[in-house]
């Protein structure tokens, strides 16, 4: 992975300095690219020029005795950035900024975007447009010349980025982020884990261990980057039923408002048309949730419009509140 030091408070900052030490931890090899005004001493790893003669064979003998190597610009730091990702073939770009990821139009940032949604990102205005605009384009070049991903954020929040759910700035990438599929067993201990946190935060009913099973049994994932559980879904079909409910719908608070809510409601869809169901339909207690169904084509309907079978041991008050939503296929 690659990380840039832009600035000597950077090298100096704690909070980088203790994530550099959890990912070595983790057994990651890191190669910093320092600005060049950034003294050498701040940084207490090996070094060396970005331009230095065979820099791929150096830079791998160096990794063999240190996990963290410093690359130093000698200019532009965006240059020494790019000529080190292509040439060493990193599969990672973090670049640290004063963003605290890339804005959209609304004012909102962007948890994820991938190439093909960055034109539109330039225009937005306000405080760090000028920062923003620069960023882009400098992560624009990167994707462009082969690297598959680039975060951006703060120093400060480099933990956040990088392990925890929420986030803390932007990763984009160059090809479309969110992929959906089926669970394999090799995914049942992120998928129970995101099932345990759905149900802590409220938005997922309690089940027991046998209904956490059915539900991997049914279920399918939105992958972020091919490999990161981003969200859960489920279609579920009743023995001879025409129909499939599409439930269990939960995202990494991460991801939330990056699609893929939309990526796993079209795979059900899909799934359902596939299995020559006659429609699909969604049940909640949420007008939010409901607003997004109907963003997806559903049509708000009557409990009558939904198979007997949902209604059976059904809590009644529950009944009484809940939304139904139906997709004729």
């Amino acid at each position: 992975m690659g990380i840039t030091v832009p600035t000597l408070e950077c090298a100096r900052d704690p909070s980088f300095n203790e994530t550099l030490g959890e990912l070595v931890d983790n057994g990651t090899r890191v190669i910093l690219i320092a600005a060049a005004d950034v003294p050498e001493d701040s940084l207490s790893y090996p070094q060396l020029p970005f331009d230095a003669d065979r820099l791929e064979g150096t830079v791998w003998r160096m990794l063999q005795r240190s996990a963290i190597v410093v690359l130093r610009a000698r200019g532009k730091l965006s240059t020494a950035v790019l000529e080190v990702a292509t040439r060493l073939g990193l599969f990672k770009l973090v670049r640290l900024s004063t963003l605290a990821g890339v804005i959209d139009v609304e004012g909102r940032r962007r948890p994820f975007a991938d190439l093909s949604d960055l034109e539109p990102l330039f225009s937005v205005g306000g405080p760090d447009a000028r920062e923003q605009r620069t960023a882009l384009r400098e992560v624009q070049r990167l994707l462009r010349a082969g690297v598959p991903c680039v975060n951006v954020c703060r120093p400060d929040a480099l933990y956040d980025e990088l392990f925890s759910y929420s986030g803390s700035g932007t990763l984009l990438t160059r090809e479309r982020y969110i992929s959906v599929r089926r669970f394999g067993i090799e995914d049942y201990d992120a998928a129970g884990d995101l099932i345990a946190r759905g149900t802590a935060d409220g938005y997922l009913a309690p089940r027991s261990d046998a209904q956490v099973d059915a539900l991997l049994a049914d279920g399918f994932g939105a992958f972020a980057g091919g490999q990161h559980l981003a969200g859960i879904g489920a279609l579920r079909v009743a023995p001879g039923s025409s129909a499939g409910e599409v439930a269990s719908l939960y995202a990494v608070t991460r991801f939330a408002g990056g699609g893929v809510g939309y990526h796993l409601v079209v795979f059900a869809l899909d799934e359902a048309d596939q299995r020559d169901l006659d429609f699909a339909y969604a049940c909640t207690t949420s007008e939010r949730v409901g607003r997004f169904f109907e963003a997806q084509g559903f049509d708000p309907v009557g409990p009558d419009a939904i198979p007997d079978e949902k209604w059976e041991r059904y809590d009644e008050e529950r009944r009484a509140r809940v939304l139904c939503y139906r997709y004729d296929l």
